[in-house]
């Protein structure tokens, strides 16, 4: 897929990090610079959804929610209304564990037809680790109108593609939300 923009979604209220989750440690570095680690192997076309300037320090455009408080389908509207390509890379900013592979395979498996196409093993769906394309905007925004801001209700509600994973693949994927999740993650891979 030649044209691709990548967005990370550093929004969140972050209640349970009790701080920015995508500038939280881990192995010494930002969340934040883990993912990008990722990314850049695929495209330098990365942005970011931010309503703080505490991102300012990294050299990628920034953009602030165009409707606040409606988490992160708020977020994925941002970056689709703004974005100059069909498809996009939508990722947390709190996946420190992401990889290139998984990512490139993510994006080799994408089918057209798909609006959204996303992870998912058999217990767990990935909704912020997806391919979203522009043609979702309609039925976004309605949700967003209607206040229905649950991930999995818009997937109900779009074409959308599964890529099926297996159990192990989920830690790579994992989100962490809290200072027990850093603290298990940290656990884990000592």
């Amino acid at each position: 897929m030649e044209n691709l923009t990548v967005f990370i979604l550093c929004g969140g209220k972050s209640t349970r990090m009790q701080s920015e989750k995508g500038l939280v440690l881990f192995q010494q570095k930002p969340f934040i610079e883990h993912i990008i680690q990722a990314i850049l192997p695929i495209t330098e076309k990365i942005e970011l959804i931010t309503n703080t300037k505490e991102y300012d320090y990294l050299p990628y455009q920034k953009m602030s929610d165009i409707i606040l408080d409606k988490g992160p389908l708020g977020g994925i509207y941002t970056a689709l209304t703004n974005s100059e390509t069909e498809f996009n890379l939508i990722l947390s900013c709190d996946i420190p564990l992401i990889s290139t592979e998984l990512l490139s395979e993510l994006i080799s498996k994408h089918t057209k037809e798909a609006r959204i196409t996303v992870f998912a093993s058999e217990s767990k769906v990935h909704p912020l680790i997806g391919i979203y394309s522009k043609k979702a905007l309609p039925i976004i925004k309605e949700a967003i109108d209607a206040n229905e801001l649950k991930m999995m209700d818009l997937l109900a509600k779009v074409p959308h593609q599964i890529i099926n994973i297996d159990e192990s693949e989920n830690f790579h994927l994992s989100n962490i939300n809290s200072i027990d999740e850093l603290n298990d993650l940290n656990i884990n891979l000592s």
